[in-house]
């Protein structure tokens, strides 16, 4: 039954019986027999459809909830046994948003070096993404603000609290300051993260705070892209201050540290709740804390 239930739970992500196929690497045929399958051992229609797939029925909403729950069961039982057969060993999927990705590397890197039998994917995702990622086993753990937006029922481990600072021109009247406030800010030609962004959204509300409303005349999802456009003359953009030094290393950039009168927002890793944690899983979480120390 677990493959029908991994079917089921790509056919809700995706919405779509050729797509859920696609991302499983079976056929369509394959898919919708394991469906009916799955629906014949528990008796129930799962799923409405007619000439495309038409949504999940009531039965099917409650029964995806355990699809998932059963699903990640089984495969923290498979950590778990084979953590007693070789010992720390296995592959993490790790969905980042942007801005934390010199952190991610941070800890991938250090944890890597004490358990290299453990290999990594980690992507960049938004804070919602990563929620959703994490919902539907596409992911297993993340690395997100945490004080932001409501999280559910997880586990977290702070990393570190983001601050902020402005890229400009290395001739720009800011670049030999030692720090600058978000109210000399507002008025020059800004490119900055696109609004699905959370840092984004902090961004506005510092400005609004400010008394500003920023000059925003480009908009990216990438930090590159960003600070890209600041090279090449008459642009600024403001990034969290380790993302900022990262990207201004050999680049024609100056890096100019934002006042604020308030801690900033909090960032770190992000798992669903489980006891007890895979071991794997738990020795990362044991990792960051010893880093955000």
């Amino acid at each position: 039954m677990l493959n029908k239930l991994e079917m089921f739970i790509a056919l809700a992500k995706e919405q779509h019986f050729g797509r859920a196929a696609d991302s499983l690497g079976i056929t369509q045929p394959t898919l919708s027999a394991g469906i009916k399958q799955l629906e014949a051992e528990l008796g129930v229609k799962l799923v409405q459809r007619g000439s495309r797939y038409g949504g999940l029925t009531p039965e099917g909403a409650r029964a995806l909830d355990w699809a998932r729950q059963i699903v990640g069961d089984a495969r923290r039982l498979r950590d778990e046994m084979r953590f007693s057969r070789e010992g720390l060993t296995g592959h993490l999927r790790l969905a980042v948003i942007p801005t934390a990705l010199t952190w991610a590397s941070r800890l991938s890197a250090r944890f890597s070096a004490a358990h290299p039998n453990v290999t990594f994917t980690i992507l960049s995702r938004t804070s919602i993404q990563i929620l959703n990622m994490l919902e539907n086993l596409e992911a297993d753990v993340g690395l997100s603000y945490l004080d932001n937006e409501p999280l559910g029922r997880v586990q977290v481990q702070e990393l570190y609290r983001e601050d902020y600072a402005l890229v400009c021109a290395p001739d720009d009247p800011a670049a030999g300051r030692t720090d600058i406030g978000w109210t000399d800010i507002g008025t020059r030609t800004l490119c900055l993260l696109t609004p699905d962004m959370q840092n984004r959204r902090i961004i506005n509300r510092a400005f609004m705070e400010a008394g500003q409303t920023p000059n925003v005349r480009m908009e990216s999802n990438s930090t590159v892209v960003l600070v890209s456009h600041v090279e090449q003359g008459g642009w600024s953009t403001v990034l969290p201050g380790d993302m900022a030094a990262s990207l201004s290393l050999g680049r024609d950039v100056a890096v100019v540290p934002i006042r604020s009168d308030r801690p900033g927002p909090s960032v770190g890793l992000v798992a669903p709740y489980q006891e007890p944690q895979t071991p794997v899983l738990q020795a990362l979480l044991d990792e960051a804390r010893a880093l955000s120390d």
